[in-house]
C-alpha cells in the first residue's frame, strides 16, 4: 500500500523510500536500462544534490560573513571553485573564526527543514495531480461504459 500525502498519518520517511522503491524497480524492470546506467543515474543525481547545497552553502556563509564585518568579499567573483571549497573545509581555523559549532549546525539544520519543506510541498502537488488524473480517468470510464462518448479525428 502506497502512503497518502493527504492522510492524517502521512509519513515522508516512508514516502519517499516507497517511492524510490518503486523508481528502482521501475529502472531495474525496464530491458532497456543496463545495472550501469542505472548506477550513473544516481550518482548523477547525487553530485547534483553535492554541487546544488554547496553552491548555496558557500553563497550564505560569505554573506553571513560579510553582514557580520569579519572578512572582506571578492564582490567581482563570489563563485567559489572546487579548491576554494576544499581549502575553506581543510582551514578549521577559517571555520571557528567566523563560527561557533552551534552557529554552523544550525545553519545546517535550517537548509534541511527548507529542503524537506520544498519537498513536502513538491509532493503534494505531485499528489493532487495524481489525484486529478484519476479522477478524470475514472470519469472517462464511466463516460465511456455509458456509451456517450466517442471521438473520431476529422481526417
Amino acid at each position: 500500500m502506497t502512503s497518502n500525502p493527504l492522510s492524517s498519518d502521512f509519513s515522508y520517511k516512508k514516502y519517499s523510500l516507497e517511492q524510490l522503491d518503486n523508481w528502482v524497480n521501475d529502472a531495474v524492470n525496464c530491458e532497456d536500462l543496463t545495472p550501469q546506467d542505472i548506477y550513473d543515474t544516481i550518482v548523477k543525481c547525487v553530485d547534483e544534490s553535492v554541487e546544488y547545497h554547496k553552491k548555496y552553502l558557500t553563497k550564505s556563509v560569505e554573506l553571513l560573513s560579510l553582514l557580520k564585518g569579519n572578512r572582506p568579499v571578492d564582490y567581482v567573483d563570489l563563485n567559489v571553485d572546487e579548491k576554494d571549497w576544499e581549502d575553506f573545509w581543510e582551514d578549521s581555523e577559517a571555520v571557528s573564526k567566523h563560527y561557533t559549532e552551534e552557529q554552523l549546525n544550525a545553519m545546517c539544520e535550517q537548509a534541511e527543514r527548507d529542503e524537506k519543506e520544498r519537498r513536502r510541498e513538491y509532493n503534494l502537488r505531485e499528489a493532487e495531480y495524481y489525484t486529478k488524473r484519476a479522477e478524470l480517468d475514472s470519469l472517462y470510464e464511466e463516460i465511456k461504459k455509458a456509451g456517450g462518448y466517442e471521438w473520431t479525428p476529422e481526417v
